[in-house]
């Protein structure tokens, strides 16, 4: 699953490789609670599928994109 999080007057994008089995309910519910506590200098923190931890205030973050959990539907060529 995909993760991809704009950052506010950048052309950036934080593109992140979750890991298969992250729970996106549990992971929708963090997002969301970073995203409400911008007030209070609330930082969004997510593991990578290599287990590289990325930071984001949520101060900055102009959008959140959570890809499908099914991944193959991105694939092309032979390993399809």
């Amino acid at each position: 699953m995909d993760l991809k999080i704009g950052i506010a007057h950048s052309a950036q994008v934080v593109d992140v490789e979750l890991p298969d089995d992250v729970d996106r309910a549990e992971l929708k519910s963090r997002i969301e609670a970073a995203l409400g506590s911008v007030d209070n200098g609330a930082v969004l923190w997510v593991t990578d599928k290599r287990g590289a931890e990325v930071a984001v205030p949520a101060d900055r973050v102009s959008f959140v994109q959570l890809g499908s959990d099914d991944d193959d539907s991105r694939r092309i060529g032979f390993g399809a």
